[in-house]
């Protein structure tokens, strides 16, 4: 266990100081302070890789030994049987769990209809395609999953 340890805070302090590469703001590195607070900050929580093999944390192999992690607060069972409820009374439950359709794909005329998503005019559509076209910002007619303008940017790469 004290070989393991060991290990794990000298990779700890190997990653710590790895320098400006893995700072989250290049412009402003962390003192050699918040470097030793970070660290021994991890030692405490059991946030610091034990097992390096399989990446695991001192947290995950022993969680006796540090302290507990504050959870998430989740949903009442008021609020649960709520969304339930509504679930049920819309259809939006699923009812076939081998092919994972809902009650009102399987019903439709048993449940209140849904508010259709307002679609665009045929003049957007058009005007939208001419674009693409224009831009090249379509897919190519081959398999290699390229749009024109990225299979031909000298053909698109002009600026108006």
């Amino acid at each position: 266990m004290n070989r393991t340890y060991l290990s794990a805070i000298a990779v700890a302090v190997a990653a710590l100081s790895a320098g400006q590469a893995f700072a989250l703001d290049a412009s402003a590195p962390k003192t050699r302070e918040q470097v030793k607070a970070e660290l021994a900050e991890a030692q405490r929580t059991g946030n610091i890789v034990a097992n390096t093999e399989t990446g695991q944390t001192a947290r995950e192999l022993a969680p006796g030994l540090f302290p507990a992690q504050p959870t998430a607060q989740g949903k009442t069972r008021e609020q649960v049987k709520v969304e339930l409820a509504e679930a049920q009374r819309s259809g939006n439950i699923v009812a076939n769990t081998e092919t994972g359709q809902t009650a009102r794909e399987l019903a439709p005329g048993l449940y209140p209809n849904q508010p259709a998503a307002q679609g665009k005019t045929r003049e957007q559509v058009k005007a939208e395609l001419a674009e693409a076209l224009r831009t090249g910002d379509i897919a190519a007619l081959d398999d290699s999953g390229l749009k024109l303008n990225q299979q031909h940017p000298e053909r698109y790469n002009r600026t108006l």
